[in-house]
């Protein structure tokens, strides 16, 4: 081989190893914001979900996550991902029932109370989420519950009556509306800042999960924790459709089947955390008793009249979804 031929043939290696250099380089870097700290089931279930489709996606498609509010509260991630500034999210369903009171479904009291009724629930829903999503330009991805919804107090409730003028920490729209019957103050606090909210007194009281309650180690103000089971809220995680077109077929097929995987498993480990959480109030001091049968009666006529004001605000679409509903009952 002449001088030549071993110079062409060093550019044409050089060439191709370049070429090579620049496919491995040619990654899609997606952002997406939580709300839940690091150490929350639904956070950890989402980074498996990340890093199942960078490998399926063979490293073509890496997300970020960004968890516990520190790159957008919860109250601002589905505007960032509908705007652009993050592709992906996560957000609590029913914190978006001002923009719609379809979102607000799951968090009707005692409509819902198990995982069983609650997946029910979801399957007649889902479409129906999925739609108006659309129309916002989001791909609905997956959804995973959180665990049955209690209430948490410095003093024993035997009755509502005992909940009147309490300072209550709201998450949702639906939240709200529950305290203001129960002739109680709402108090819209996010999850990252409940532990602040309690330590401080901007809240007295508060309706949440085992799970939210062992984040924000509720034992160090509150000491009863009421398990009244009045509902099973969803976590849902979206891409932006534009994002989610853009991407290459591998890639895309990445997303789907390790979404499908990330709401299987995140039911399941849902459900088999729930009672570990409870176990942890417990061992950290919290009295845990079920609601009273007076209390739980005046909960009950709570949620009958939630249902019927979700009912008029959704029209023929809320009752269709209902009717479906019960039908699995």
């Amino acid at each position: 081989m002449n001088v030549k031929h071993r110079i062409l043939r060093t550019l044409v290696g050089s060439l191709a190893a370049l070429g090579l250099s620049a496919a491995a380089h040619a990654q899609t870097a997606w952002d997406m914001p939580t709300p839940y700290p690091v150490g929350n089931f639904h956070t950890e279930n989402i980074q498996q979900f990340a890093n199942d489709v960078a490998q399926a996606s063979g490293g073509k498609l890496k997300i970020t996550v960004h968890p516990n509010g520190s790159l957008y509260k919860s109250n601002e991630i589905k505007r960032a991902v509908q705007g652009g500034q993050a592709q992906i999210g996560e957000v609590l369903l029913s914190s978006l029932a001002n923009e719609d009171q379809l979102y607000a479904l799951d968090t009707v009291p005692f409509l819902a109370t198990s995982y069983a009724e609650s997946q029910k629930l979801w399957k007649v829903s889902h479409d129906a989420v999925e739609a108006r999503l659309a129309k916002n330009g989001l791909k609905l991805l997956y959804a995973v519950p959180w665990p049955p919804q209690g209430i948490y107090s410095k003093t024993a409730l035997t009755s509502m009556a005992d909940l009147k003028g309490l300072k209550i920490r709201s998450y949702s729209p639906t939240v709200a509306r529950m305290i203001e019957l129960m002739s109680a103050q709402p108090v819209t606090v996010q999850a990252a800042d409940l532990t602040q909210a309690l330590s401080t007194g901007v809240v007295s009281a508060n309706i949440t999960s085992s799970s939210t309650g062992y984040d924000s180690k509720s034992w160090e103000q509150l000491d009863y924790y009421f398990d009244v089971q009045a509902w099973l809220p969803k976590n849902i995680v979206f891409v932006s459709q534009k994002a989610f077109d853009a991407l290459d077929p591998t890639s895309k097929q990445a997303v789907l089947k390790a979404a499908a995987a990330a709401e299987t498993r995140g039911w399941k480990l849902s459900e088999e955390k729930t009672a570990w959480y409870v176990e942890q109030l417990k061992k950290n001091g919290m009295k845990v008793l079920p609601a009273s049968d007076v209390l739980r009666a005046d909960l009950l006529k709570v949620g009958d009249k939630m249902t019927a004001e979700w009912l008029e605000k959704t029209g023929a679409d809320g009752q269709k979804i209902l009717d479906a509903y019960r039908k699995t009952k």
